[in-house]
């Protein structure tokens, strides 16, 4: 696939969701273009004793895999990926700083790269929905169960909404590759088929030229 096909492709698929709750929960999903023989890095701030999950995929390129490091805030290299197609990676508990996450495509001189990431923090601290203080304003009195048991049935099923959204998108990462494929593999398909076409006229068209050329020098040998 040429290089403007891969561009508008990336325009058209380019997300940037940063999703703030009501907490200090911040998950980031991010689609990008990774040029040729180069390198980017991202950081992500993260609080001590979170817990953090990167996942990454190649939807379109030649290859369809880069070089992932992560490096924690105190600089140690905690994860270091070589031409990988997609991975999921957990890091708990966390660093008080700035995670840094890196994708490598200095491998591949020709060929661009569209990632696929997203970042998911769980915060330790504070509930996503809203934190306690909020929770902590409503009388007891007024209510039919325990203020605990609603604080743990609201968080579980944010959690599950939240995990249910990931999916999602990561199902839509999934298919825009999967469209990559089958347009590079039809793009194959049809140059070869039209490749041997040709060849097979042009073997047709020889050997009719040859046998007519036959015949031909036959006559003359008769006359």
């Amino acid at each position: 696939m040429t290089v403007e096909v891969l561009r508008l492709l990336a325009c058209f698929i380019l997300t940037v969701d940063l999703t703030l709750g009501s907490g200090p929960n911040k998950d980031v999903e991010f689609t990008f273009l990774l040029s040729a023989g180069s390198t980017e890095c991202f950081y992500q701030t993260t609080a001590r004793n979170d817990s953090l999950e990167v996942e990454y995929q190649v939807t379109a390129g030649s290859g369809l895999d880069v070089g992932f490091v992560l490096i924690s805030p105190s600089g140690y290299q905690l994860v270091s990926d070589f031409r990988r197609s997609d991975a999921i990676h957990m890091v708990d508990p966390t660093e008080d700083g700035d995670y840094r996450l890196c994708f490598d495509n200095s491998f591949s001189k020709l060929s661009e790269k569209m990632v696929f990431f997203q970042v998911i923090i769980n915060r330790q601290s504070s509930r996503a929905y809203g934190g306690q203080n909020e929770w902590a304003e409503v009388p007891e009195s007024l209510v039919e169960y325990k203020l605990e048991d609603i604080r743990v049935r609201l968080d579980s099923v944010y959690r599950h909404l939240e995990r249910s959204r990931h999916v999602l998108t990561v199902l839509r990462t999934l298919e825009a590759r999967d469209r990559y494929l089958l347009e590079d593999n039809l793009w194959r398909v049809s140059f070869w088929s039209c490749l041997n076409m040709v060849v097979m006229l042009t073997v047709a068209v020889t050997q009719v030229y040859t046998l007519r050329r036959l015949f031909d020098d036959t006559r003359r040998a008769y006359m």
